[in-house]
């Protein structure tokens, strides 16, 4: 899986370098950034093979990476699952609608549950872990 490049966009340093290590701990090769600007350019330089999306980030918010992900050719097709606290039903809707692939809230996920799910997507068994949302 060393072969697998996952961007971790996370402001949170601990949370971040936790995730990090059980990624890495898993066979991934894991590169993390702590805002979102920093993780944009991050992602356009490694192209990886999945993007983990915080939505409160400083210097530009998780929706607005997640959109300039979605518009630029180069990156429109990298998955993106958004790992956040916001857990609100308008929320998961609007990221999935941008484009997310999954919408997982941390409070509602140990870190195992979160890297299982990473295996779980790379397996293609990915089954979305936040609330169920009709993107009507």
């Amino acid at each position: 899986m060393k072969d697998i490049k996952i961007v971790l966009i996370e402001d949170d340093e601990i949370l971040s370098k936790v995730i990090k290590e059980e990624l890495d701990e898993a066979g991934f090769k894991t590169y993390t950034a702590y805002d979102g600007e920093a993780g944009l350019k991050l992602v356009k330089s490694q192209k990886p093979n999945l993007v983990l999306l915080d939505l409160m980030l400083p210097k530009m918010h998780g929706f607005e990476v997640l959109e300039n992900l979605k518009r630029s050719p180069e990156t429109e097709d990298i998955p993106v699952i958004i790992l956040t606290m916001l857990g609100s039903d308008d929320d998961i809707k609007k990221g999935l609608q941008l484009g997310a692939n999954d919408y997982i809230v941390k409070s509602q996920h140990a870190v195992g549950e979160i890297i299982d799910s990473v295996k779980e997507f790379f397996a293609g068994e990915s089954k979305p872990k936040g609330k169920t949302i009709s993107q009507e």
